[in-house]
């Protein structure tokens, strides 16, 4: 997945990990006299309190979104709790979804299932914006330090994607970023979510830009964030997949990505 070379393309390219030449047909939910997503209040921008106090947010905006094209939006209804309550919750049925970023692993799914991914997390090189750096990027990087996070995914990602690179840790994101506005690495290798705001903040004080890339690994990154339901309830992913599916042939799912990122990760 390339991202666009033009400054404008750069602001508003948006992905879709939406398989389009999937054929649904639309399910009947009319048997449901409600449906509850459970989700949190400390992922933003996913989930979030509002200056209001209101529970705001991508996954928010996507819930009432899904509810619009299932034709349930009067039965939909969500709820905030903590992140460690939501699958004993979903469970112990006083909930039918969770849209807050389960991880899909062998555990989760004895008990869970889970929609499609509908969003991925990409790796992302940042470099200054007086010294970008050229695809290919495996050979323009070749020799030249790079910063990452000590101990973390990406870095273990870099080492794996970029081996010719010279990988340089730091304790900490910032610090890592730090040497990068100082101008002592070539690029810092990380969360493009993360540095997408990153670039638009006071911290990074303009210096710096995305060079190549998105970089999306299952092995490394995961396999993104999905609806769970419980696993005897696979019949409402899949309607959650159909709504999904639509929004994304109706542009509604880009207007999304674009309300939450004004600078696209990808």
């Amino acid at each position: 997945m390339a991202s666009g070379s033009a400054t404008v393309q750069a602001q508003v390219a948006t992905p879709n990990f939406f398989d389009q030449r999937q054929r649904m047909t639309k399910p009947d939910l009319g048997r449901r006299s409600r449906i509850r997503f459970l989700t949190t209040t400390n992922y933003p921008p996913f989930n979030f309190l509002d200056r209001r106090g209101r529970l705001a947010g991508f996954n928010v905006d996507l819930v009432r979104a899904i509810c619009e094209e299932l034709d349930i939006l009067p039965r939909c209804q969500i709820e905030a709790m903590a992140f460690r309550d939501l699958v004993p919750a979903l469970t112990g049925g006083n909930g039918e979804a969770i849209i807050a970023g389960v991880s899909m692993t062998p555990d989760s799914r004895r008990e869970l299932a889970f929609t499609e991914p509908y969003f991925r997390y990409p790796a992302r090189f940042v470099t200054r914006r007086d010294a970008p750096v050229g695809e290919p990027l495996a050979d323009t990087l070749a020799g030249k330090p790079v910063a990452v996070a000590e101990g973390s995914a990406h870095a273990a990602m870099l080492r794996a994607f970029f081996p010719a690179s010279e990988r340089r840790q730091f304790p900490t994101r910032d610090d890592a970023l730090a040497a990068l506005r100082k101008g002592d690495v070539a690029a810092y290798f990380g969360d493009g979510v993360g540095l997408s705001f990153w670039l638009e903040s006071n911290a990074a004080e303009d210096c710096c830009s995305f060079s190549g890339g998105p970089f999306l690994s299952d092995r490394f990154l995961g396999e993104g964030l999905s609806i769970a339901v419980a696993q005897k309830d696979e019949e409402l992913a899949r309607a959650f997949d159909y709504a999904i599916g639509q929004l994304v042939e109706s542009k509604r799912f880009s207007e999304l990505l674009l309300r939450y990122f004004p600078v696209s990760a990808f």
